[in-house]
């Protein structure tokens, strides 16, 4: 197995994760940090001993880059991933990829003209405890789903400047309901609004429907002065509850409650290392482009259902 170079754009919060990591992954070797920001794109450099840049354009120019992640704003994440793939570069682009769905589209149409990889940034797939739960939704341990309801809240993120909490944080569980229900909902009914920050929704609970009746509550704010990541799925055999934060699991039946022991593991590295092995092998990624499209379409509609204060049919 080869060794791929790796670029990382944007180099705040996150982007720092995503340099750290790729540091510690024997697949890749970070020869390129970008940042708007000339005194952060400085620091990066000298923090990390890497060559660093304010303009992507110029880095593409100047390194020999097989990879790039892309850490930046969510208004500015298309442009720059459009820039990557028209450079010739596989792309792992953070959520929600894009400002709208429309221009998800387009990057997802680059990326499969030009043949590269492209993958989203929906962490919590790779998140040791989702992969337990899956596993038992696939083998019928749970029975079939009845319902699912998440909660993801905690105090406002100070990284945040460009989006509310609906694109921000509860796109990751609409991504997560896809993931464990298989399928698309076809309708969706959500209540958002701000209580302390005026310019996004602070708060949302949103209700996903899917066929047959089947549904999925979400409910996610930047309220609460305590962090809670957690999921709970009903099935006709069991409910199986999961905690993104501590990766426990525990699965209620009728005569037991059964909790099993794992050993914890980074959700970034394992999708880093996921998305540089999909490039070296040549492997469809766990998480698509599609994915990421479809998840903002149903953010987008989440959204629409608020302001308009009625049930949104997805096609």
């Amino acid at each position: 197995m080869g060794r791929l170079r790796v670029a990382v754009i944007g180099f705040g919060f996150w982007g720092r994760n995503h340099v750290r990591v790729f540091n510690e992954l024997s697949e890749s070797e970070v020869v390129a940090v970008c940042d708007m920001n000339p005194e952060r794109a400085e620091s990066a450099g000298e923090e990390f001993g890497v060559n660093f840049y304010t303009d992507s354009l110029e880095m593409f120019r100047r390194e020999g880059v097989d990879a790039v992640s892309v850490c930046v704003w969510s208004t500015n994440l298309a442009d720059e991933a459009l820039k990557a793939l028209k450079a010739g570069k596989h792309v792992l682009v953070e959520k929600p990829m894009a400002r709208s769905s429309e221009e998800a589209r387009i990057i997802i149409e680059e990326a499969a003209a030009r043949r590269l990889l492209l993958t989203v940034g929906f962490i919590e797939r790779f998140n040791p405890a989702v992969q337990d739960l899956k596993g038992l939704i696939d083998d019928g341990e749970i029975g079939s789903i009845v319902s699912a309801s998440a909660k993801r809240v905690s105090r406002w993120p100070e990284r945040i400047g460009d989006v509310g909490v609906v694109k921000d944080t509860a796109i990751h569980d609409i991504d997560m309901m896809r993931y464990i229900f298989g399928d698309d909902p076809v309708a969706v009914y959500a209540n958002v609004g701000n209580l302390k920050y005026t310019r996004f929704e602070d708060y949302a609970q949103i209700m996903l429907t899917f066929k047959d009746g089947r549904t999925a509550f979400i409910e996610a704010n930047w309220l609460t002065p305590y962090k809670t990541r957690r999921l709970t799925v009903t099935g006709s055999k069991a409910i199986a509850s999961i905690d993104y934060i501590t990766q426990e699991v525990r699965v209620d039946t009728e005569r037991q409650t059964v909790m099993p022991r794992r050993r914890w593991e980074e959700p970034l590295k394992n999708e880093l290392l996921a998305f540089l092995c999909c490039i070296l092998e040549g492997r469809e990624p766990r998480v698509t482009g599609m994915d990421g499209f479809k998840a903002l379409r149903i953010a987008e509609a989440a959204l629409e259902s608020s302001a308009k204060q009625k049930i949104v049919r997805l096609d």
